[in-house]
Parts: C-alpha cells; sequence; structure tokens
C-alpha cells in the first residue's frame, strides 16, 4: 500500500477483510476516502483513507465531509418516497397536480415517476448548444421556470435515458410545492435531524471548516470531443436529443465547477451537489430498511415501491438503440438496481453511485447499508464499477452472508 495512504478507523469481528479490501482499494487511490458500513442498524465498518494533504494542509478524516455528485439523487428520492408514506404525494400522479405552469410543452401527462425514473424527456436544463453555464445554472428558480416550459425532447414514459443534473430540480420543486419547504430544508428537516446526520442539499457556511474539495483526475472533455461522441451515437448535429445531450455535458462540467466554490456549495443542487460523508449515506440507508437508533424512515412497502424496477421495459429514446443492452442501467423511484456488471450489494439492493466513484445504498434483505464517499474523480462508468469498490463491496456481501451478486 502506498505509504501516504494510512487508513483509520475500526471494524467489528467478522469484517476484517472488510478494511483488507478498502485498503487495497485505496493503495493507489490519489485522493481520500471513506467506507461506512451498517448491518441491522449497528455500524460495524468505520474506515477513512487520509490521502494526500488538502487545501491549508488540511486532512481527511472521519468528520470531513466532500461533494457527493449524484449519491444526491438517492436524497432527493428519500425525500419524495416520505412524501408519498404520508400520503400528500401520489408517486403516479400528473406532476401538474402540484405544479400546474409544469403541463406547458406537452407534459400535462408527465407523472411524479416519470421524473424519478428518468422518463420525463427533460435530460437537460435546455437543448440549445452549450447548456447553461455559470452563474446562471446557479439560479434554482429560473432553471425550474424553464424545465416548466421545455418541450420534452422525447415523449415521457416512453423512453429512458438519465438526467443527471435536471432531475434533482424536477423532484425539488415537486417537494417545494407539496411541503412549501424547499428541498434542502425539508432533508434538515425530516431526515437528517431525527437521524443526526451530516448531509445536506445546501452546505450552512458553519460547516465549511469540515469541507474538503473534490479533485479531477482527468480532465473536462471539451465541446469537440462531447459533439464527436455525440455523432458516434448516431445522431445529427441539429437533432433535438443531441443538442440536449450535449448541453447537459456542458451543464455537468460547469455544475462541478461550481461545487468548487462557496456559493456553489451553499446552493440548493439536488441531482448533483448534495455534501456530506460515509457515515451518514450509511446512516440514512440503514434508516430505510430498519430503525437506527429509534428512528426509521420508510416501511417495508415503501421500500419495495422505492426498488421496483420501473425502466427495464422501456428503450433508450430514438434513434440510440445502441445504448440498449444487459448491462445498461436500471432504475426504480430514483434509485439504481443491481445490473451484471454492477450487482451493488446483490439482487433487492438500492442506491445511488454517484460520478467519480461515490456510493450509498442498501440491501434490506440482509439489512446492509454502506456509504463510500472519495475526493479524486477517477471513477469512469462507462469501464464498469469503480476498482476501489469491487474488493470491498465482494466483501461487505460475505461478511453478511449474501449469496449471489444479482
Amino acid at each position: 500500500m502506498s505509504r501516504h495512504q494510512p487508513v483509520g478507523g475500526s471494524v467489528r469481528p467478522g469484517w476484517e477483510a472488510v478494511r483488507d479490501a478498502f485498503a487495497h482499494g485505496q493503495a493507489h487511490d490519489p485522493g481520500a476516502a471513506q467506507l461506512a458500513v451498517h448491518h441491522r442498524g449497528r455500524l460495524v465498518v468505520d474506515l477513512w483513507s487520509e490521502g494526500p494533504a488538502t487545501r491549508a494542509g488540511t486532512r481527511f478524516g472521519p468528520e470531513s465531509v466532500s461533494v457527493l455528485m449524484s449519491v444526491s439523487k438517492g436524497l432527493t428520492a428519500v425525500c419524495a418516497h416520505l412524501l408519498s408514506q404520508r400520503g400528500t404525494l401520489d408517486l403516479h400522479a400528473p406532476v401538474a397536480r402540484y405544479w400546474p405552469r409544469f403541463a406547458a410543452g406537452g407534459k400535462a401527462d408527465t407523472t411524479v415517476a416519470d421524473l424519478l425514473a428518468h422518463r420525463a424527456g427533460l435530460p437537460a436544463f435546455t437543448d440549445e448548444a452549450g447548456g447553461v453555464r455559470l452563474p446562471g445554472l446557479l439560479d434554482a428558480e429560473a432553471r425550474v421556470r424553464a424545465l416548466a416550459a421545455m418541450r420534452p425532447v422525447w415523449e415521457p414514459g416512453t423512453a429512458f435515458l438519465y438526467h443527471p443534473l435536471t432531475q434533482g430540480h424536477l423532484i425539488g420543486e415537486v417537494v417545494r410545492r407539496v411541503t412549501g419547504a424547499s428541498i434542502g430544508a425539508f432533508l434538515a428537516r425530516e431526515v437528517a435531524a431525527p437521524l443526526g446526520l451530516d448531509l445536506w442539499i445546501g452546505l450552512p457556511q458553519r460547516e465549511e471548516r469540515r469541507f474538503v474539495p473534490q479533485s479531477a483526475v482527468r480532465p473536462a472533455p471539451t465541446p469537440g470531443q462531447v459533439a464527436a461522441a455525440i455523432g458516434r451515437l448516431g445522431l445529427a448535429p441539429d437533432d433535438r436529443l443531441a443538442t440536449a445531450l450535449g448541453a447537459s455535458a456542458a451543464e455537468l462540467t460547469a455544475a462541478t465547477e461550481a461545487f468548487g466554490t462557496r456559493r456553489g456549495r451553499a446552493a440548493e443542487f439536488p441531482a448533483a451537489g448534495g455534501i456530506g460523508n460515509a457515515r451518514s449515506l450509511s446512516r440514512l440507508y440503514a434508516a430505510l430498511i430498519g430503525p437506527v437508533g429509534g428512528v426509521r424512515l420508510l416501511s417495508d412497502a415503501a421500500v419495495d415501491r422505492a426498488r421496483a424496477p420501473h425502466t427495464d421495459h422501456l428503450p433508450p429514446p430514438a434513434p440510440l438503440h445502441r445504448l440498449d443492452g444487459p448491462d445498461r442501467s436500471r432504475f426504480g423511484l430514483g434509485f439504481e438496481l443491481p445490473r451484471p456488471g454492477n450487482p451493488l450489494l446483490g439482487e433487492g439492493s438500492f442506491g445511488h453511485a454517484g460520478a467519480g466513484g461515490r456510493l450509498g445504498m442498501a440491501h434490506p434483505e440482509s439489512g446492509l447499508a454502506v456509504g463510500y464517499v472519495c475526493t479524486a474523480m477517477s471513477w469512469d462508468p462507462a469501464a464498469g464499477p469503480d476498482p476501489r469498490w469491487t474488493g470491498w463491496t465482494a466483501a461487505v456481501r460475505q461478511a453478511a452472508g449474501v449469496t449471489g451478486t444479482g
């Protein structure tokens, strides 16, 4: 193991192999990481690798927090399912029931479930080449108005394609319409406070001292590289789907840049701007599937609704048929589901990964919940599961007696 990557923390008896696998996975990681595992509501793994010193000599430790990227989508999904469980939000109702202006542009029949399952046909904040750049990307009211007015790129509910950034604003606005609170405020009051979590959508100023920034291992793709990749998908440059994909890529680059600033971290950017640590992610997912400190967030029935497949029957929007196949992403209502090349914690598990390698997930049948947070943006989803994960996810499954890989 690299000398600059000492592993701190502890594991309970029977979980020692997880520590060894985590250490092996972090040995050549240029950044730092945390791994936490709960089993049947009890913290059994609590580890971190310090990584190299960051700004002003700060080191990454167990109390540090960092950007979660798309792991944040799991936080937004939890908020929606809580409201559904309470009877104040019907996930299969039209979005326009709660947000009347959303009916514009042919979206009157788009459901909340379509938003959660990336079926809404709104993969970017605009379908104009170049997308929305800073500082406009952080103008949440403008982004919500734009989404309400947009015409979908495909007929909602008929195809599935990941919405990298827009999904958070879409779900966030529904939550705001139902509760009167922003999704960051709702998460803080109804989820983080009862469980004592260090998880935020919108980082408070008082917590800035604990924040450790992420670092890119490779440069962001240039507009030319993005255009070439879209062309290889068989899309004409002026196709609305092509321009939306180009806009989405530009917006993701701008958002990642924003999270390196105080303004970006303070903003509520629900799809990718959540901030927290592994302990809190693991504790959150543990509380979805069972009691933790006397608190349980979702019932068994709500968990089953959340993890039921909702995209397996849908193709990608035409003409992206080459993206179809047995190893493509699978989604329930707001959560990623296992697939052959990425088994998560086994069949029945659900959660969400994030750009660069973050991960939060649970496996109800075994009582497992996991949180992994890293600072080096080294994971390439196109290449399969993060190599830093594969050893410890297998060790976690083995320690908990999970058979098969899903």
